[in-house]
């Protein structure tokens, strides 16, 4: 049985909602000039809400807060088509009987996608070297002279970027056992 605080907050996003949800869609479907992702990004904006709730200051703390939310919702789109875009280009190549099925393609898109946001919190030299060493193959003299530094210091950079995974790894099967 809920209690008054979870009755609370449910009544609070659903103000929130009802406040919001129209311009929020208005706001995102100028942004993105389509009207099913403004549709589908207030939607996700509105769900992260109801997974952690939040206090506002007033109405314009609020529309502060999702428009904010709501300009990161695009460029996480606008990368993940361009990623998938890359994907396409490269799969263009490749001839029909070595084309991965739908189910395949869409777990590497959300694979790279997930590499994509894992590289990106990495300081810039920090993923280029992990990058070069990883999916390239380059050897550690190779990305020095590329990036200009020294070879200990490419060690240290991928040393940092596979500490970076294991940690996140770490934290993600954590929250998977909490779920269960």
């Amino acid at each position: 049985m809920p209690g008054a605080a979870d009755l609370a907050a449910v009544q609070r996003l659903h103000t929130l909602y009802r406040n919001h949800h129209g311009w929020l869609y208005n706001w995102l479907r100028g942004r993105l000039g389509n009207a099913a992702d403004a549709a589908d990004l207030a939607q996700d904006a509105f769900v992260r809400l109801l997974s952690r709730p939040r206090d506002f200051d007033g109405f314009d703390g609020e529309r502060a807060y999702l428009s904010t939310m709501a300009r990161g919702l695009c460029v996480d789109l606008w990368r993940r088509r361009e990623i998938e875009q890359a994907w396409l280009v490269a799969q263009a190549a490749r001839p029909a009987p070595f084309q991965p099925s739908p189910e395949h393609h869409a777990i590497i898109i959300e694979t790279l996608c997930e590499i994509d946001a894992l590289l990106s919190r990495l300081p810039w030299r920090t993923a280029e070297a992990f990058l070069m060493a990883m999916a390239y193959g380059m050897s550690d003299a190779e990305i020095a002279a590329e990036l200009r530094v020294s070879d200990r210091m490419v060690r240290k950079y991928v040393a940092q970027a596979m500490l970076h995974c294991i940690s996140l790894q770490a934290q993600t099967a954590q929250a998977l056992a909490a779920q269960a």
